[in-house]
């Protein structure tokens, strides 16, 4: 069976982004890049929320005709072209970008259905807002959070209201030289 699993850069008081949604407070560098190919690699299918998706959709399948995109640029914009990705949004029509499931009702059963099928395992990148509606419905298997150096004071939180306590596993973690940890938990059995 599949897991489904949060990735997320949260900062040290739990925002996934700052009060304006930006996210340049992420110290992203090439420590963080390579292991953030280390999470592709054990992707069956990445799973976004509406936001998440639509910047992806707008950015990526352009990386593909860029003559200046990096050899890492092009070889993530290849492996989005191809993968199966998945959508959670309950006002999208439809979704455009090659294979691309869009759910929007039934969430648990469209989710547990595809935790069923064999492959890798599903990896929600980001999308606090979908991540928070997969936690409150108790979908999420494992996260890998990466806690960045810095103190946001607000924004927007997979952790705040509505989310019952829910005990966790250290399974792995890791120190950066940007001071980054990233860290691998599972529920607590």
């Amino acid at each position: 069976m599949r897991k489904l699993v949060l990735f997320m850069h949260v900062s040290l008081d739990g925002y996934a982004s700052d009060s304006n949604g930006g996210l340049d407070w992420i110290p992203y560098n090439e420590e963080l890049e390579k292991y953030a190919e280390e999470v592709v690699a054990e992707v069956g299918s990445p799973v976004y929320g509406r936001t998440t998706y639509r910047m992806m959709e707008s950015y990526w399948p352009a990386v593909l005709e860029d003559p200046n995109a990096s050899k890492h640029e092009l070889e993530h914009a290849k492996w989005l072209q191809d993968v199966k990705k998945i959508v959670i949004s309950g006002t999208m029509d439809k979704a455009e970008w090659n294979h691309t499931m869009l759910i929007k009702d039934n969430i648990a059963e469209e989710i547990k259905a595809l935790k069923e099928q064999p492959g890798q395992n599903l990896v929600i990148f980001g999308s606090p807002g979908a991540a928070k509606t997969l936690l409150e419905l108790g979908l999420i298997d494992e996260f890998l959070l990466t806690i960045c150096p810095v103190v946001l004071g607000g924004g927007k939180s997979v952790f705040d209201g509505g989310v019952e306590k829910i005990r966790l596993k250290l399974l792995s973690s890791r120190t950066f030289k940007s001071g980054i940890i990233a860290t691998r938990y599972e529920l607590e059995k």
